[in-house]
């Protein structure tokens, strides 16, 4: 059994493409999958592995496909909902499991979401930070103009290369300010942002991030007919996001059979790396026992 607090980069093939993966925690610990968002990696969850990792439970990291070390596969198709889901699910394949917790912040939320609602059998339980359910958030877009004012950066992103362009030029000027600017100040160093940039600035990186935002609207996917998650779900919402109106998380939760809201009132879109230590108190509290978790 490796040490817990030890980071371990691994590259795991699934579902066609292979994915940079960092893991730690004891090799027989409940399995958690973090999924981070637009525009992080791995390094997105650095605040909340090892306290997961010391707790027992065995943690995966993943890069998603298209950032940073990961597969960068070209093409819209290859960044559908249904196949950034199936990558998970291979993922758990990999580690030898029926089942995984789930946490996923940003877009890894909406993959969390997909997944609850299309591969619940794989899930123990679900983590959903700062996103809503995709019925919710869909309904949002077409009833509420403040929504859909504060969603008009992924109108932007559907344009050809000039996103790119604006978010890396000069050291990623574009990309550091984007998360400086809707940030509590102080929440990102610029020691923080260097590995950010070096992330994007893989070779075809950038473009394959975009492509999430890219495939979703000409590659929309079918909503499901029945969109109750029954999965045990708890939902984290900084009150203060940006982009996501605070109404959308109650209505998440009101279709989550088994869900509980938790709203954190002083943070950010980013409430991972703005509140770590009460992140990491409700994910535990939570995810409770591992030892529960392999009996079950």
């Amino acid at each position: 059994m490796q040490n817990d607090l030890t980071l371990v980069s691994r590259f795991v093939a699934t579902n066609g493409v292979t994915l940079h993966v960092v893991q730690s925690g004891p090799e027989d610990g409940p399995l958690v999958l973090l999924l981070h968002g637009f525009p992080e990696f791995w390094y997105g969850w650095r605040h909340q592995i090892q306290p997961l990792a010391q707790a027992g439970f065995r943690v995966w990291a993943p890069d998603q496909r298209g950032y940073n070390l990961s597969d960068k596969p070209r093409g819209l198709d290859a960044y559908r909902l249904d196949t950034l889901a199936l990558d998970i699910v291979g993922l758990i394949d990999a580690a030898g499991r029926d089942r995984a917790i789930v946490v996923g912040h940003d877009w890894g939320a909406v993959v969390a979401w997909w997944l609850a609602l299309h591969h619940a059998e794989r899930l123990h339980k679900l983590v959903i930070l700062n996103v809503p359910h995709p019925v919710v958030m869909q309904r949002a877009l077409r009833s509420r103009p403040r929504q859909m004012l504060r969603s008009l950066y992924a109108a932007f992103f559907q344009l050809p290369s000039l996103p790119e362009y604006l978010i890396l030029r000069d050291n990623c000027r574009g990309g550091k300010q984007a998360l400086l600017k809707t940030s509590r100040p102080g929440t990102f160093s610029e020691a923080d942002l260097e590995p950010y940039c070096r992330a994007w600035t893989q070779p075809g990186a950038m473009t394959s991030m975009l492509n999430w935002y890219r495939a979703l609207v000409r590659r929309r996917p079918e909503m499901p007919a029945q969109p109750n998650v029954g999965i045990p779900t708890r939902i984290i919402w900084g009150a203060q996001d940006f982009a996501l109106s605070r109404e959308m998380a109650p209505e998440s939760a009101a279709l989550c059979d088994n869900g509980q809201l938790v709203m954190i009132e002083e943070a950010t879109h980013w409430v991972q790396h703005e509140e770590p230590a009460r992140v990491n108190a409700l994910l535990l509290d939570f995810l409770g026992s591992p030892r529960d978790i392999a009996g079950q």
